[in-house]
């Protein structure tokens, strides 16, 4: 299976006018295949795209500067075009799973940058990795990797800071290599929350960072750059601090859901999630801000990543299934519930439940198989009544 290693890295300034110079051709190119395609009868072929946007057009005044960097990263923006057509054209066929792809956009210059490399436009040599007429870089290696990379991409993102991400093929391993713990051989359900970010089915908890600091700095300086006067340097400065505040909520997620992803999927040999709608959920307007800030879905991407790269197995059940409307215990559906209830006694064996480790718990059962039959257990529960 294929993975990305991403590592950071610090450029000289005369690594960073070659890196800006790299980024803008690649940008260029990629605007001007798609302004050709746009304007096609037909969609042009990926060597038809590399003639007449590279080859072509160095030779004109206008691009002869696409000469002064290297071919291969521009050669690989028309590939990656033609990749996000066929994307859009097989979503619009449905034969591709998952939300609908839109159409291929422009580029823009304050937006992310980045420029990918094949072998041939890059090598490792030591703790240094060589880049085509750009250089000796010398990442931050965090951790080795696991073999020798396919491609590298470097990365400028919008605080100005530089990664280099490699594409590598890893093998599923064992966990007691790893980790040096095996499995309990158990499965787990997990109810996803807002505040609990997760409910297991065995009585943990994992609660969510607080974003809440965060969201009202990220909330000021919006503000200050509504006012600000567009193309100033005041405006860019701020632009910026707003990329780096996003740019830490993000990475105190990102550690979150890694650590937690880990722990369950190291620990249990099943894991189950149940199929979230989070498209119809926040347009709840009061839960929408706290409900797109949990990253639920990357947490699910997460979990299904590394169980497959440990064997574990990984369960998804229908979003239709009355987790929180039937006990644990004995199966009886009580019926929905209103979100302020966090707690319910079952009307049929009296147990008292927690509503998200009951749903946890229900969860866990559907997933391996084993749930019960909530309608058998009401009409047994009327008849003994009766």
């Amino acid at each position: 299976m294929k993975a990305r290693c991403q590592y950071r890295f610090y450029p000289t300034d005369q690594q960073q006018q070659s890196l800006a110079q790299l980024f803008g051709c690649v940008r260029v190119v990629w605007n001007d295949a798609l302004a050709l395609c746009k304007r096609s009868e037909k969609l042009p072929s990926n060597n038809d795209l590399q003639k007449l946007i590279i080859t072509q057009a160095k030779k004109t005044d206008e691009r002869i500067w696409l000469s002064e960097v290297s071919n291969i990263p521009l050669q690989q923006s028309v590939a990656d075009l033609g990749i996000a057509y066929k994307n859009f054209f097989d979503s619009l066929k449905g034969k591709r799973k998952g939300k609908k792809v839109g159409s291929p956009k422009f580029k823009k210059k304050t937006n992310q940058q980045s420029a990918r490399f094949r072998i041939g436009g890059f090598s490792i040599k030591g703790n240094e990795v060589y880049l085509a007429k750009i250089g000796n870089v010398s990442p931050i290696w965090s951790r080795e990797l696991p073999s020798s990379p396919s491609s590298v991409t470097v990365i400028k993102d919008c605080a100005n800071r530089y990664f280099l991400s490699f594409v590598v093929e890893v093998e599923p391993e064992s966990p007691s290599l790893r980790t040096g713990t095996m499995a309990k051989n158990q499965s787990i359900g997990i109810d996803l929350g807002i505040k609990t970010f997760a409910f297991m089915s065995n009585g943990e908890k994992a609660e969510s960072p607080n974003y809440s600091k965060l969201d009202r700095r990220i909330r000021k300086f919006q503000k200050k750059l509504a006012r600000q006067p567009k193309d100033s340097r005041r405006r860019n400065r701020t632009r910026i601090k707003i990329a780096k505040l996003h740019n830490k909520k993000a990475d105190t997620r990102k550690d979150f859901l890694h650590k937690l992803s880990t722990k369950v999927v190291s620990e249990n040999q099943a894991i189950v999630l149940e199929d979230l709608n989070v498209s119809g959920m926040v347009k709840n307007r009061k839960l929408s801000r706290a409900i797109s800030l949990q990253g639920w879905r990357e947490f699910r991407t997460l979990c299904e990543g590394k169980s497959e790269k440990l064997n574990r197995d990984f369960h998804v059940i229908s979003r239709w299934e009355p987790t929180s409307q039937v006990c644990s215990d004995c199966g009886y559906k009580w019926g929905k519930l209103d979100l302020k209830v966090r707690s319910v006694q079952c009307l049929n064996c009296g147990t008292e439940h927690d509503r998200d480790e009951n749903a946890a718990k229900n969860i866990n059962k559907v997933g391996i198989g084993h749930c019960h039959d909530s309608k058998r257990t009401q009409r047994r529960s009327k008849t003994s009544n009766s």
